[in-house]
């Protein structure tokens, strides 16, 4: 394979430049390059003594811990792919990966804390299959899906280095610059942003979990020279500064970048932002996992000439607007978005059919409406796919769907997602019980939270006799939408809001 363009030569040759500079910061560790590299290195060595084959998955588990990228560099050292997942995920989540996967190792750098324990684990003893769409592959990333089943996305190791350097190329991360990193590195947000701050010799900032005041107070007394946010974040740190009578205006020197991303970034909120940190440059990044992400660049330069843009896509990426037959849409005209490169992901993990059916003579078929503007650039008008984006995590109603139903007194249910003022949208499921059931949410609470993560658990439940029908005569997820806007339903109250 090609060194240049393999992800764990790259971070491993920044290891040894940088070998006593400090990679990762958490809040009681320091990790020095060299720190890091040697933990990846001992995870290579256990990863080849169970018999990790080339481009074989391994599961690698994930969440704040500051050696979590030593699993990362370690499969990759190995010639393994890395599938990561959260550590808080249920058992069954974890389990329905595994499935997908085949994944026979994971790797939890949390274990070998402990004495005597190895970060490397077997969890099975068949060895997965070889899978041509696996060749030179880094990652599988697992989204939620339109089917309601999370589809793990395959990224080579020449797709994602060259768009690290086109990442770059816009950002430019530099030595000795400091990174917040609130994202997780389940996702691709986090996953570049980190491996370009260690790439570019900088320091991983890690802190303990996303409290806005917490965050604000490390921006004032930290050196931070970027930060990556999706902009729910962004809603919750307004909602502090709103009562904060110290001002952030002049606070924050250090600050060079704030990066955002994941869902979308609304005009208001990026000039809240941009007056409270004018000397800083609000990125707004817009990209897909299948894509190898951030497929456009809005900085503050297009924001002022075209507020509603998504601003320039980075190098080597196109960009077209088609209509259902696939022609080209003249400017105004709103169409389907599609993005080619040669950054975009293999496929879809054994569906040949789903990835077949993503793409449009070696287009991208992203599944959102845009528009050309009259400077070229393209403006997003919403969602052709139902997906919901709460605060930056896309989840999919069947999948929450799916769950509801497996909780013996519900007959019926439907999900949608409706707007909110800090998460961007709220996920709202209406029950339909079967005869006789009465639906309490706490005994649902405690259900659901075995089945989904966190993130995809209903914001708000209804209880209805009947789904509301459309003009169709079939459910209509847009009717039930007008309905909770409108005030119409009265949600359970122990579940109602929360954060």
């Amino acid at each position: 394979m090609d060194e240049m363009n393999n992800l764990g030569f790259t971070l491993a040759a920044a290891c040894r430049k940088h070998g006593a500079a400090i990679a990762i910061e958490a809040a009681e560790t320091k990790l020095t390059y060299a720190a890091l590299l040697d933990r990846a290195m001992h995870i290579e060595r256990a990863l080849a003594a169970h018999g990790l084959q080339a481009d074989e998955p391994v599961h690698v588990f994930v969440s704040s811990h500051p050696a979590d990228l030593a699993g990362f560099l370690g499969v990759w050292l190995a010639g393994g792919v890395v599938v990561p997942l959260h550590r808080t995920s249920p058992a069954s989540v974890i389990d329905s990966v595994q499935g997908r996967s085949r994944a026979r190792l994971v790797v939890d750098v949390a274990r070998s804390d402990q004495a005597e324990v190895d970060a490397v684990a077997c969890i099975g003893d068949t060895l997965p299959p070889a899978r041509a769409q696996l060749e030179r592959a880094a990652m599988i990333i697992f989204t939620s899906g339109s089917t309601g089943v999370p589809k793990g996305v395959v990224i080579g190791h020449d797709a994602f280095s060259g768009k690290l350097r086109a990442i770059d190329a816009m950002i430019r991360f530099r030595r000795n610059e400091r990174t917040l990193q609130l994202l997780n590195i389940t996702f691709s947000f986090g996953i570049w942003s980190s491996l370009l701050t260690l790439i570019g010799g900088g320091t991983i900032v890690l802190p303990q979990k996303f409290i806005p005041a917490l965050l604000l107070e490390q921006l004032r007394n930290e050196e931070i020279h970027r930060v990556g946010v999706v902009p729910t974040m962004l809603r919750a740190m307004l909602a502090v500064l709103a009562q904060d009578t110290d001002g952030l205006t002049t606070a924050c020197p250090a600050l060079r970048q704030i990066l955002t991303g994941g869902e979308q970034l609304s005009e208001q909120l990026a000039t809240q932002v941009a007056q409270l940190f004018p000397d800083t440059d609000l990125l707004n990044i817009f990209g897909l996992t299948e894509t190898s992400t951030c497929d456009f660049f809005q900085f503050p330069r297009d924001r002022q000439a075209n507020p509603h843009s998504l601003g320039l896509p980075s190098s080597n990426v196109r960009f077209r607007v088609v209509d259902e037959l696939g022609a080209p849409c003249g400017q105004g005209v709103i169409g389907e978005l599609q993005i080619t490169s040669p950054f975009l992901m293999s496929g879809y993990l054994d569906e040949p059919g789903l990835t077949q059916a993503a793409f449009s003579d070696g287009w991208f078929r992203t599944g959102d409406l845009a528009q050309r503007e009259t400077d070229g650039q393209v403006r997003l008008m919403g969602r052709s796919k139902e997906l919901i984006s709460r605060g930056g995590n896309k989840v999919t109603p069947m999948e929450v769907e799916r769950a509801l139903k497996q909780y013996d007194a519900v007959c019926d249910c439907m999900v949608v997602g409706a707007p909110d003022d800090i998460l961007g949208e709220r996920i709202h499921a209406l029950i339909v019980p079967n005869s006789g059931c009465a639906i309490e949410a706490d005994p649902l609470r405690a259900f659901l939270s075995t089945r989904l993560d966190r993130f995809k658990m209903p914001d708000f439940i209804y209880i209805a006799d009947a789904l509301p029908i459309g003009r169709t005569g079939k459910a209509d997820r847009r009717e039930l939408r007008n309905m909770i806007l409108g005030g119409a339903l009265s949600p359970l109250s122990s579940l109602a809001g929360r954060s």
